[in-house]
Formats: structure tokens, C-alpha cells, sequence
């Protein structure tokens, strides 16, 4: 326990600025953690990824604005989050396995009208969300969906199945 309270610091407020950096690193990935255990559609619109980072850049500027963090300590724990969440977008791009983990992957809800309720269930989509997906995407049921796929942002998409339009 010792190495941890010399990495991060004292909880008095006379942390070093490399302290209330690894703070800030520390926290950032604990925060990537949690909005991945809540669950995708928890926060459905941006990914968790971005979330944690809108979450720590409001926090401590709001506590540097205040006074109840050092100003540069929290200035320079801000710029360490903003710029890990730059190098993992940017390294997402060059390996898939790497924006698995942070960004999360499609999952097939419905494959030709047939509905995948163990996936369901491991999402916590219920039949009444499902239903909600296929009607904002004006499908009437689930016999007219070739594929429903509840993307990494937490949207349900829908295909209609071709004979389904006629």
C-alpha cells in the first residue's frame, strides 16, 4: 500500500503535480472500468469512453475553478486525461482488439426474425426496449427484421427483411 500512496500522494491536497497525475491516469482508466460494468445502454448515445472524459475534464476544472484543487496540479491532470483519450481513439483506429475493449462491439439482437433473448439478457434489453428499437426504425415486428443489432453506442439498429416491404 505504501508504493500506491507515494504514486498518488497524500489526500490532504499537497499532492505533486506528477502525483495528481497519476491520479488523474489512475482514475481515468477505473472510470473506463465502471461505464463498461453499467453497461452501453447506461450512457447510449456517446461512447464510455468519451463520457469518462467529459466526467474528469468537468470535475477538475470545476475544482480548480473553486479552489479545492492546486490550479496547475489541475490543469496537468486535465491535459493527462485529454490526452490519454486522444492516443486511445487514435490507437482504436490501428488495432480492433484495443477498440473492442474501449468502445465496445455490436451484438446481434435479431438474426431473420428470430430474437437472441441470451443476448438480450447479457445487455439487459428487455422486450419492451426491442420492441421500442424495431418501432423507431417503423417496423412492425419482429418477423419483419432480417437484423437487429444493438451497436456499440447503444442504439438498436434494424435491416428489414426485403419481403418484409412488400
Amino acid at each position: 500500500m505504501e508504493p500506491l500512496r507515494a504514486l498518488i500522494g497524500p489526500d490532504t491536497g499537497d499532492a505533486t503535480v506528477a502525483q495528481l497525475c497519476a491520479r488523474a491516469a489512475i482514475l481515468f482508466l477505473f472510470g473506463v472500468v465502471c461505464i463498461r460494468i453499467a453497461g452501453r445502454r447506461t450512457f447510449s448515445q456517446i461512447t464510455p469512453l468519451d463520457i469518462i472524459v467529459a466526467i474528469i475534464v468537468g470535475s477538475n476544472i470545476s475544482r480548480a475553478m473553486t479552489g479545492k484543487a492546486p490550479f496547475f496540479g489541475g490543469l496537468a491532470a486535465t491535459l493527462v486525461v485529454v490526452v490519454l483519450h486522444r492516443l486511445i481513439a487514435m490507437a482504436t483506429l490501428h488495432w480492433s482488439a484495443l477498440a473492442q475493449l474501449f468502445k465496445g462491439a455490436p451484438v446481434t439482437l435479431v438474426q431473420d426474425g428470430v430474437v437472441d433473448r441470451t443476448a438480450m439478457r447479457r445487455h439487459a434489453i428487455g422486450q419492451a426496449d426491442l420492441e421500442e428499437g424495431l418501432r423507431m426504425e417503423q417496423v412492425e415486428s419482429v418477423g419483419d427484421v432480417r437484423l437487429a443489432t444493438l451497436e456499440a453506442g447503444g442504439k438498436i439498429s434494424v435491416i428489414r427483411r426485403r419481403d418484409a416491404d412488400t
